[in-house]
């Protein structure tokens, strides 16, 4: 299959960019002096590299995801491939490689990865990426045959990445291999031998373009090449004589050997290499491919298919009150749900039937949750499905709730059925926290008018303490209209009828047209294009009059008289409007006079639709949009990125702008978006925001087909900006009979105040499960961690949903971090710890007792034991452990703002930053309450007639780092590192006067004399 030339013509579809955009994009990157790269993150980076024909890690994902997939379907369904292959693989499925897409490509921007050589083949750590290759392989088969699909596509996106990286930081492609190394993912296949750490491998190059700046022996031998990759910036310590990464933003490209070997990119300016850039998209591509193909045949192609939601019609998703007054509902439900499956079946669709969840709940129980992908299956738990006896009028409908966003896809349409209130309003904040990450829409079929009491034989149904509060049902008004549902207050009579909006919901390829709310009289308007198939308006409350109006003008009164324009089916609570073949394109008009609170939404039946996210510029370790999770910050400039999906090939559509709406539907603010002409399925484009406003808001994409018609299309669900944000800085995998930490930081972006904190995972996993108060100065942050403790009885490729909710206590600003978790099955630790200098500092006089020299290292356990001890074996001087925790606090600036200023000031800043990270992560949780000052305990020594130190509760799961100093008369050290399962290893530190440089003269780029300097070199040994 030519995956590369649909690859290439999507490419030529992306228009350009403003140049007020990138020009102050590229302006704040120059000024970052320490980036490592990869082959560049998303599309945006080539706008801030100038390198236009990149390959990046979003478009090489997106490309084998397709061609694999249309290859599964045709040798398995028959699917016909042609200019639309793509238009007909479904929402859902390009949902799904978002998914994978951000995976990806969070390796570059989150602090946990971004740094680290293990995850992108740096600084010559290949033995230990190769086998977090495997360990990425292993999670992602386990979790797909689990049927995890989404933890399996977040590990399958970071495998990509690693996987990616490996063409580009390496000598692979300059060996003149032609192939994909297939040791990496296959041990069984015979490894090509890894220059050792004294082993020079390049001479130094004083151009952007460095040409045969790799040694002879790394690419011919002998007898066999060496496999070797560059160094970045100064973690961990560049020895004399190796390769660097390279480019303008790599630090350590000016020690020897000068130059680099990346081929991130096309651009000499950041890519030494660039000359064999596309040869090494090209492997990268071909061993992407080979790894979906390897996946497909080791799941088999159903569940390959399951796992990227191909031709998937929506979930059905169903939460139950089972209590005995709701006999009426559930017969509702159990008749609805056989309507929709005997419909699939009729539609004789080749897709997958989807995926089917039901919840039951009562007082005081809730669940199990009934999960399968079966629909004859999903029959037999509606038929089993029972009211029960009596309990008190609050239910535990926020517990099911919550159940059925965590076992249901994204996108997902809710819908919950009872007459009770809410028993659990303590969850409300994790319920509304995984509503916004899974955009899923929520809606209630509520049998109870809001304002009215039970009747006498609703009393004896259920027992009643205290008198109903007539606003009992506002949290579930509330979830529904965050989510972009609906809440319909019907009737046991016509419950039958409004379950009808269920159906019209879960119909394949449904779009929203118009969603909003109104207190009063109203008008809306909403737009219909010639790609929309039959158009169904949903209008809950209770209606006088309802005035539809078509764009030439017709009138139809819908509640007084039958007409040309629609059909109307009336139930208690809720209005279904159906438009009349053949539909008119244009501009409809609906117009209404109510009696209370309406609420409209308006589908119609089309392929085209779009996604989107919130970005930020990134320039801590790699340039791109890195998109924000969580709620927005208001107030402050971002990106948008929209990506419009199911164009056919042919359509000529452009789209111009975004319009955000408030909850009533009117204007808040225009975004424009670059200009672009559609030529694919996924088009991508982007808009800047001046500032966030600070109310909720929707969004209505808008655009031209190729006649000059309106396009429109709204995503419903409501943006939720806020001033306070969560960051996770650590999201471990977690091992049975193992605790493990997470860490994260809060930010206020507001003036000082009180916050409360809400953690909860799905399993009762965290060790404290009580609320926490703390304080934020103005403009500052704090940081925390929660401990979760797996019971020894875990199964492997069981997955975690831990939710991070904070909420001011003066205002309604609140935020949140949906960490999804995965139990692994452990096995044997046999990896040693591993130690990198961070700073070295040497300055030894001939005279060695009137100086010293002193190195800063990093520990870390690349096992999943944990450190345990560490002891100085040999040496005179002094290690230093230093426990501290800054919560950053400054006058008049963002917190994200003072960390890129305290990156960026001076060369050594962004190492010094690093190494007040590395000790920030080392905390103890008590200390975290004390304000927001530094609070630093006395440091701990160690010195050469010390037992082994313990270490373990220091490093928490985490790295730690230490400093060592020694008088210069004694120029070595050994340090011993164990972990818990008694793997050593040893760190050997030398302070030598200056070394020669290790590059053949024969191959020198240069022979510039390099400076007077007494370089520190540490290495390891294992033992």
């Amino acid at each position: 299959m030519n995956f590369l030339s649909c690859a290439e013509c999507r490419e030529m579809g992306r228009g350009q960019v403003k140049v007020s955009l990138w020009i102050s994009l590229v302006t704040l990157l120059i000024h970052c002096p320490s980036i490592c790269w990869a082959f560049l993150p998303n599309f945006w980076s080539r706008v801030l590299t100038l390198s236009w024909d990149s390959y990046t890690h979003q478009y090489m994902t997106e490309q084998a995801l397709i061609n694999v997939t249309i290859e599964t379907l045709i040798s398995t369904h028959g699917y016909q491939q042609d200019a639309d292959s793509q238009t007909g693989l479904g929402r859902a499925f390009w949902q799904a490689v978002n998914e994978v897409v951000s995976a990806n490509a969070d390796m570059d921007f989150l602090s946990a990865t971004r740094s680290d050589p293990v995850y992108h083949f740096d600084s010559e750590r290949i033995e230990g990426a190769t086998e977090m290759l495997r360990e990425f392989w292993k999670q992602t088969v386990l979790l797909t045959q689990k049927k995890k699909y989404q933890a399996a596509r977040n590990s399958l996106g970071k495998l990509f990445h690693s996987l990616q990286d490996f063409y580009s930081h390496s000598n692979w492609v300059e060996m003149g291999q032609y192939t994909e190394y297939i040791h990496l993912l296959n041990p069984k296949e015979p490894p090509v031998p890894v220059a050792s750490e004294d082993t020079p491998t390049c001479a130094a190059c004083h151009r952007f373009s460095c040409y045969n700046n790799l040694l002879e022996e790394l690419v011919q031998g002998p007898p066999r090449p060496l496999l070797t990759t560059g160094y970045f910036s100064t973690y961990p310590a560049k020895p004399t004589g190796k390769c660097s990464h390279g480019g303008i933003l790599d630090s350590s490209r000016d020690q020897g050997a000068e130059g680099g070997i990346n081929k991130d990119s096309t651009s000499p300016l950041f890519s030494p290499h660039h000359y064999l850039h596309k040869e090494a998209a090209r492997l990268a591509t071909t061993a992407t491919l080979s790894v979906l193909r390897d996946l497909r045949h080791t799941v088999g192609p159903k569940s390959f298919l399951r796992l990227f939601s191909v031709q998937q019609p929506p979930s059905l998703v169903f939460v139950i009150d089972t209590t005995g007054s709701m006999f009426e509902e559930i017969t509702a439900a159990r008749m609805r749900v056989l309507s929709i499956i005997r419909a699939r079946a009729q539609s004789r669709s080749p897709g997958l039937p989807g995926t089917f969840v039901l919840v039951p709940f009562h007082d005081p129980g809730f669940g199990p949750v009934l999960e399968t992908d079966d629909p004859d299956q999903f029959q037999l738990f509606m038929e089993d499905l029972t009211a029960l006896s009596g309990g008190d009028e609050p239910e535990m409908c926020l517990s099911a709730i919550e159940l059925a966003l965590i076992h249901s896809p994204p996108l997902s349409e809710i819908f919950v059925f009872t007459d009770a209130s809410p028993k659990d309003r303590h969850l409300y904040s994790t319920v509304k926290s995984l509503i916004l990450e899974k955009k899923s829409k929520v809606t209630f079929l509520l049998t109870e008018d809001q304002n009215s009491r039970m009747t006498l034989k609703d009393r004896r149904k259920r027992k009643r303490r205290k008198a109903l509060s007539p606003d009992r049902f506002s949290l579930y008004s509330s979830l529904s209209s965050i989510s972009g549902g609906m809440t319909i207050f019907t009737t046991n009579t016509d419950i039958q009828k409004a379950s009808a909006i269920v159906e019209d919901s879960t119909a394949t390829n449904k779009v929203t047209l118009l969603h909003a709310e109104s207190e009063a009289d109203s008008s809306h308007y909403f737009t219909v294009d010639r790609g929309v198939g039959g158009v169904t308006l949903h209008v809950a409350g209770k209606l006088s009059q309802c005035l539809l109006s078509s764009p030439t003008g017709v009138n139809q009164s819908l509640l007084s008289e039958a007409g040309p324009l629609a059909g109307l089916d009336h139930a208690e609570g809720l209005y279904r409007v159906n438009l009349l073949p053949p539909i008119e394109p244009g501009q409809w008009q609906l117009s209404v006079t109510a009696q209370g609170p309406i609420t409209f939404n308006v589908l119609g039946e089309s392929t085209l639709d779009f996604f989107y996210y919130f970005a930020v510029v990134e320039n801590e370790t790699h340039p791109g949009l890195r998109r924000v999770e969580g709620s927005p910050i208001a107030d402050v400039s971002a990106f948008l990125v929209v990506s419009v999906t199911g164009l056919s090939w042919n359509d000529e559509a452009t789209f111009s702008h975004v319009t955000l709406l408030s909850t009533n539907g009117e204007s808040l603010q225009k975004i424009l978006l670059n200009s672009s002409s559609s030529s694919g399925s996924s088009e991508e484009l982007v808009g800047h925001i001046n500032s966030i406003p600070r109310m909720p808001f929707s969004m209505r994409l808008s655009g031209r087909d190729g006649k000059g018609n309106e396009l429109e299309r709204v995503s419903s669900e409501m943006v939720q900006p806020t001033h306070v944000q969560i960051l996770v800085l650590s999201a471990p995998q977690l091992l049975a009979g193992h605790h493990s930490t997470v860490l994260f930081e809060v930010f206020n972006h507001g003036p000082a105040r009180w916050f409360t904190l809400i953690a909860k995972d799905d399993h009762g996993y965290l060790s404290d499960t009580k609320d926490s108060s703390f304080s934020i100065g103005e403009r500052g942050s704090v940081r925390r961690e929660v401990e979760l403790r797996i019971p020894l009885s875990t199964q492997s490729g069981q997955t975690v949903t831990l939710t991070l909710s904070v909420q001011a206590q003066d205002s309604p600003d609140s935020n949140y971090a949906v960490v999804h978790l995965t139990v692994l099955p452990e096995e044997p630790d046999m990896s040693p710890p591993s130690c990198s200098s961070l700073r070295v500092e040497s300055a030894c006089p001939p005279q060695c007792s009137l100086g010293n020299w002193s190195v800063s290292l990093a520990l870390k356990d690349r096992g999943h034991s944990g450190l345990a001890s560490m002891q100085l074996a040999k040496g005179q001087g002094t290690i230093t452990l230093l426990h501290q925790e800054t919560t950053r606090k400054t006058e008049g600036e963002n917190p994200l703002t003072q960390l890129h200023k305290e990156a960026t000031e001076g060369q050594a800043s962004p190492l010094m930053q690093l190494n007040k990270e590395a000790q920030e992560h080392q905390l103890h949780q008590h200390r975290a309450r004390h304000g927001h000052q530094v609070h630093q305990s006395e440091p701990s020594t160690l010195v050469h007639s010390d037992p082994p130190l313990n270490i373990s509760q220091w490093a928490r799961g985490r790295h730690i780092t230490l400093h060592y100093t020694s008088n210069c008369c004694d120029p070595q050290a050994e340090l011993l590192i164990w972990d818990r399962a008694g793997n050593m290893r040893r760190c050997h530190l030398i302070a030598s006067q200056q070394r020669g440089l290790r590059e053949n003269k024969k191959n020198s780029a240069s022979s510039r004399t390099a400076g007077l300097v007494f370089p520190l070199v540490l290495f390891s040994l294992l033992i």
